[in-house]
């Protein structure tokens, strides 16, 4: 397994001192963005962070250099079927055991390359990569040091995202779930091309990460959602301190559930203001705190 230089996606301009990577691991290529600590500072915790449903790595671009400002060497990758990362075909390669197997593979490389121990890398899940996260310390804890769910609580529920579930298999994999969302622009963007060059940068990124997005990702992660087997008595027996945080006007997954799985695990238990489902992108500066704050004192 190696890491090499790899190539911005989705034309969003990358952070000074973040740098796109491949990681080569089993399954194939998956693409990462790597924030290392500036001289002068002193590095003082190495953490992964795993993006969630409909997500990638970019969410996690503004989080990066504010968290190596503050000694966090981190690293952020785009799961498989996510983005530009490598997409095997079939929903059955995106079952629990396939994310977390890539998370071990992914933390193997991070844990060789940073230069760390084994057992000393940082955890971290944003929502459904808070279900992959978790499932991945209850498979092996022995890599990480610490696991954070962010905005990600214990179990899932029946019929969750049954709604998206439906169109996509109705589309039957040839329309993506952002121009599902969006037929009027959409369409516009069909009959005239070049309108894309007008729309805002986000905009723009938002499309064409949904369009490269595989739908059996999608899928496949619907159904880890909707799982309602409770990972915390198995995540308790790891022994791994945990962090649960969320911002404060989360609504993508229920607030009771991840204050009472903090209750449950003796975790620490924090919400983060100004931010809702995104507080690594609504409010940054306050998550990369928090973040490093608890980083820096788990051993």
């Amino acid at each position: 397994m190696t890491v090499r230089p790899g190539a911005p996606f989705g034309g969003l301009p990358l952070p000074d001192g973040v740098a796109p990577l491949v990681l080569d691991v089993p399954v194939g290529p998956l693409t990462a963005l790597r924030s290392v600590v500036p001289d002068g500072v002193e590095r003082r915790a190495v953490a992964l962070l795993v993006p969630g449903f409909t997500g990638s790595k970019e969410d996690h671009r503004l989080l990066l250099p504010l968290l190596a400002e503050r000694g966090v060497e981190a690293w952020t990758y785009s799961q498989r079927g996510q983005a530009d990362s490598v997409a095997p075909r079939g929903v059955g390669a995106y079952r629990r055991d396939d994310f977390t197997a890539d998370a071990l593979d992914v933390a193997a490389v991070v844990t060789e390359a940073a230069g760390i121990e084994p057992g000393a890398l940082h955890l971290l899940g944003h929502s459904f990569g808070g279900t992959v996260a978790a499932a991945t310390a209850v498979r092996d804890a022995a890599p990480f040091a610490s696991l954070t769910m962010l905005c990600s609580g214990p179990h899932g529920w029946p019929g969750r995202k049954e709604a998206e579930r439906d169109r996509l298999l109705a589309a039957a994999g040839l329309v993506d779930l952002w121009t599902l969302d969006n037929p009027g622009l959409a369409r516009r963007l069909a009959e005239d091309p070049q309108a894309l060059a007008g729309l805002d940068a986000d905009t723009r990124f938002h499309r064409d990460r949904s369009v490269a997005t595989s739908t059996d990702n999608l899928l496949g992660a619907i159904d880890v959602l909707a799982d309602v087997r409770d990972v915390t008595p198995d995540l308790a027996a790891t022994g791994l301190p945990v962090l649960v945080a969320h911002g404060v006007d989360d609504a993508a997954w229920p607030q009771p559930w991840q204050r009472a799985m903090a209750e449950r695990l003796g975790a620490r238990y924090a919400v983060v203001e100004g931010a809702g489902h995104l507080p690594n992108v609504e409010n940054p500066v306050a998550t990369a705190d928090l973040l490093a704050g608890f980083w820096a004192t788990t051993r």
